[in-house]
């Protein structure tokens, strides 16, 4: 059996359970919102991937929001930082390593994606990778019955990763995460203004509007669902936003973070 060893556990996020049970009941008991107000029914979220002390709020409520007991396959989508690579690559492993416990990855649907798309490939050191594995934890906490399928890209065009969520989303079975942070290290008054570009984007569906201003890390990942929302009449709720400004108090060089959900109308 090969494994998806954890790379992060520890620094990004706790490796205990214990402690990861701790941070999301905390997480669970601050706030309340009543899910017949969202009118939606999620196929996706957006979710930020820095440390659970900064964004871990964040992401926590779009998994809260979208538990499921159905869902067979969570497919985690999110940018690589330290390896460079011309396109993605999907994890050819059986197993992913969390402090929750193991969840079993999706070897066969994995490959045949790889079959499938010629942009997607195999390379082990680009799944050392934080932006995929800031979410595992959560998805072993919500999704306790689903496989996972990890995917990392690099350069890559948002519209040929949009052809691939096409195919995610018209399968009923799978659940799709698409893992970005916001800005990086801008003052506080900068961030907002380049932040509120990336939420008004993703809550009015426009496309356009992501090149005039986000930067977003994992900017090609919300594109590409953007216009899979676009072509499937999608919605999409913005849940929250912050910054790392929230937990610092440090003005001057500051991370955003935000969680939406991306679904069927209600």
């Amino acid at each position: 059996m090969t494994s998806r060893e954890m790379a992060v556990a520890g620094s990004f996020y706790p490796d205990s359970n214990k402690e990861i049970n701790r941070f999301i009941e905390h997480f669970n008991k601050s706030f309340s919102i009543k899910e017949d107000k969202l009118k939606i029914n999620p196929k996706a979220i957006i979710s930020p991937h820095a440390g659970y002390i900064y964004s871990g709020f964040t992401a926590n409520l779009a998994y809260n929001l979208s538990s499921s007991n159905n869902i067979k396959r969570v497919i985690i989508i999110g940018p690589s930082h330290k390896v460079y690579l011309e396109g993605a690559s999907v994890a050819l492993y059986d197993n992913y390593k969390t402090p929750l416990g193991d969840i079993k990855i999706d070897f066969e649907y994995s490959n045949n994606l790889k079959n499938k798309f010629s942009f997607l490939d195999f390379n082990k050191e680009v799944h050392k990778e934080h932006s995929t594995e800031t979410q595992a934890p959560f998805v072993k906490n919500y999704f306790k019955e689903a496989k996972v399928i990890e995917i990392v890209y690099g350069k890559l065009d948002f519209n040929q990763l949009s052809l691939l969520i096409d195919e995610l989303l018209f399968d009923k079975d799978n659940f799709i995460v698409i893992s970005t942070d916001l800005s990086h290290f801008y003052t506080l008054e900068e961030a907002k203004k380049l932040d509120n570009i990336c939420l008004n984007a993703i809550a009015n569906k426009d496309l356009n509007m992501f090149d005039k201003g986000c930067e977003a890390c994992g900017k090609v990942g919300v594109k590409a669902m953007i216009k899979s929302a676009i072509k499937y009449n999608l919605d999409t709720k913005l849940l929250y936003y912050c910054t790392s400004y929230d937990r610092t108090k440090d003005d001057k060089s500051v991370v955003g973070y935000a969680s939406a959900l991306i679904g069927e109308k209600i």
